[in-house]
């Protein structure tokens, strides 16, 4: 069954590079690739498929196994990969849909509250800077369409979406929005009163300093990130796309309650200005301190978790593997060791192709770390244990042992006695 599984995900892989501008193809051909992945794992775990010449030995059938997989992971990712841009076309069109879908709304908004009260300037002006701003931006999504689109400014390094940098963006389309409009009303230079007090120092205050917070919270965030990564305490792996949940959730797809209150306080204050804009469309619209001081306190909150994310991996010890039956002995060459410690598998790099990039340095000897798979998953590696051979090549004598993860950190270094 998983061997006709794999030859039709090779048949849709090759259908979907054939037709790379088809959406459906190239997530069909995607998903039939991890389908068929999942049915091998499963089959091994079950002690199914492993060739005879190597099934009498415990070692080369585990070694065989985990090739198996790493190859199989490998073609996941490649398919990924190909269904890669009709994805990002898919959110580009969504995007699109989304803005001019608010132009619409806004539209339909003030037909019906015109009903009783009339069509006024305000609203024309309103209508004009939405339709504006809403040309902007397709043009801008237009320009960054290998990347998303809109999603593009709002995509770190890491290839998710970034809370912090969504948050400023929503908060710097507000201000825009409100000039655009306060142009559109008031085109000519002159006397006219509105005009003079559309601005006011005392009143604008609120609205620049949390502009001015929003933004400095993306700056900060992303040196604490970068500080972060260059002292080795954080790990970053790439994601294979952005997902809208990345906004709400660690890297590792768990829900994070500072990336959430901060969304959903920032999102509240944000709303609350805008309704003031709507009710008074002659004047940049006004926080008040009280708002300003809860969006202080839930950018603290949520800087606060960034600085105390992360832990840097971590070897507390390493022992020989001993097997049911076994008698208690130290290390020799052929043995299986079992390093235990912390950090080995980072968010986001469980995986399979990240897991097939840990490597263990045994000396002047890189082995790679094998898979064993389980149902459901895998049970070496993991996040705080790993089991390895030891390599033939390695001398006896003591030998110094460190783990590379798949974001390209090194661990401490602890040195064991390998004797003959």
């Amino acid at each position: 069954m998983s061997t006709v599984a794999v030859q039709e995900a090779r048949r849709y892989g090759e259908h979907a590079t054939g037709c790379a501008g088809c959406a459906h193809c190239g997530r069909a051909g995607h998903r039939r690739a991890v389908a068929a992945f999942l049915a091998r794992r499963d089959e091994l775990a079950a002690g199914h498929g492993v060739p005879a010449a190597v099934a009498h030995s415990p070692v080369a059938a585990r070694q065989w196994v985990s090739d198996e997989l790493a190859q199989s992971a490998r073609a996941v990712t490649a398919h990924g990969r190909e269904a890669g841009p009709a994805r990002l076309d898919l959110v580009r069109r969504g995007t699109l849909r989304t803005v001019w879908g608010a132009v619409l709304a806004l539209l339909l908004a003030q037909a019906l509250t015109a009903v009783e009260a009339g069509w006024t300037g305000a609203r024309t002006a309103g209508l004009c800077t939405a339709l504006a701003l809403a040309a902007l931006l397709s043009a801008a999504a237009h320009a960054h369409r290998a990347r998303g689109g809109l999603l593009a400014p709002l995509t770190g390094e890491d290839n998710r979406l970034s809370t912090t940098r969504a948050v400023a963006a929503a908060w710097l389309l507000l201000p825009s929005f409100s000039l655009v409009l306060l142009a559109a009303r008031f085109p000519a230079p002159g006397p006219p009163a509105p005009a003079a007090t559309a601005f006011d120092p005392a009143r604008d205050a609120g609205l620049l300093t949390a502009l001015a917070l929003v933004a400095a919270v993306t700056v900060t965030a992303r040196l604490v990130v970068t500080a972060g990564i260059t002292a080795g305490r954080l790990q970053k792996v790439r994601a294979d796309r952005p997902r809208a949940a990345d906004l709400l959730c660690d890297d590792s797809g768990r829900a994070c309650l500072a990336d959430v209150q901060y969304l959903l306080v920032s999102g509240a204050v944000l709303v609350l200005t805008a309704a003031g804009l709507a009710h008074d469309p002659d004047r940049l619209p006004g926080v008040p301190w009280s708002l300003v001081l809860l969006l202080g306190v839930s950018a603290a909150w949520h800087l606060a978790a960034k600085c105390a994310e992360g832990v840097r991996p971590t070897i507390h010890s390493v022992v020989r593997s001993r097997e049911a039956g076994d008698l208690d002995a130290p290390i020799r060459t052929g043995d299986d060791i079992e390093i235990r410690g912390r950090g080995f598998v980072p968010p986001g790099a469980d995986a399979p192709d990240p897991l097939t990039r840990l490597v263990v340095r045994i000396g002047a000897v890189h082995a790679h770390v094998p898979l064993v798979p389980v149902p459901g998953g895998f049970a070496n590696p993991t996040d705080t244990a790993l089991t390895v051979p030891l390599p033939a090549d390695v001398e006896p004598g003591r030998v110094e042992v460190s783990v590379v993860t798949a974001a390209g950190t090194e661990t401490n270094r602890v040195t064991i006695d390998v004797v003959d």
